[in-house]
């Protein structure tokens, strides 16, 4: 949870962010506790699926839907990607022959040309991932921005919302993603059936993927 707070931080900067953490593992997000936050920002988990669910997936799934029917802004990655596409009635599964972990491009369609955020960036650029679960399909009202070759659904935003979601990470430069690997070196192996120093040493950095949580609240702030 450190790593991921610092990950989105530096994403954000030279914007200074007074981040407040909410775990969605703790129990029910309320309207009142949105009171004043300007943005949420919803990270990734590798310990829990939005696939697989458990003891904690109904509560947490109405959270999000609390965070939806706020109009607080918010912006998804990975596991946040995930859970808001199935809280909001799309499907994620769990398929590790679509698994990306490391540096993967994305490629952008064709309405991400005349979006906001998205419409700024390259048609394809390199982002960083560590993903076994995915999102089927996208929930209603949702526009797809971004795909890569093994996976469709890698971007959407809501169109009754201002919430955007990436399956890729964002929040993560080179460093950031060497750092997870480092961490969790058993998630290639187990994950993929290669060492992490495997996808270690094809690791890019991502500069355009990087712009995106700072575009994406230089946009929803000053509206």
């Amino acid at each position: 949870m450190v790593h991921e707070v610092s990950s989105f931080e530096r994403s954000l900067a030279p914007l200074r962010a007074e981040i407040e953490v909410f775990d969605l593992l703790g129990g029910r997000l309320r309207r009142a506790d949105l009171a004043g936050i300007e943005v949420v920002l919803l990270g990734g988990s590798g310990a829990y699926s939005a696939a697989i669910g458990g003891p904690w997936f109904a509560t947490a799934m109405d959270s999000l839907r609390t965070v939806h029917a706020s109009g607080v802004p918010a912006f998804a990655s990975c596991w946040g990607f995930q859970a808001m596409a199935v809280a909001m009635g799309g499907r994620a599964v769990q398929d590790r022959s679509r698994a990306e972990v490391g540096t993967h491009r994305v490629f952008l369609t064709p309405a991400a040309g005349d979006d906001p955020i998205f419409g700024s960036l390259p048609s394809s650029f390199p982002a960083q991932m560590g993903h076994e679960d995915l999102v089927e399909e996208l929930p209603p009202r949702t526009t797809l921005l971004a795909s890569s070759d093994a996976v469709v659904n890698q971007a959407y935003r809501f169109e009754d919302a201002p919430i955007y979601c990436t399956q890729f990470h964002p929040e993560l430069d080179s460093a950031g993603l060497l750092a997870r690997l480092s961490t969790y070196p058993r998630y290639a192996s187990e994950v993929l059936g290669v060492p992490s120093q495997a996808i270690a040493d094809r690791v890019e950095d991502t500069p355009e993927a990087n712009r995106l949580v700072r575009l994406f609240v230089e946009h929803v702030v000053r509206r």
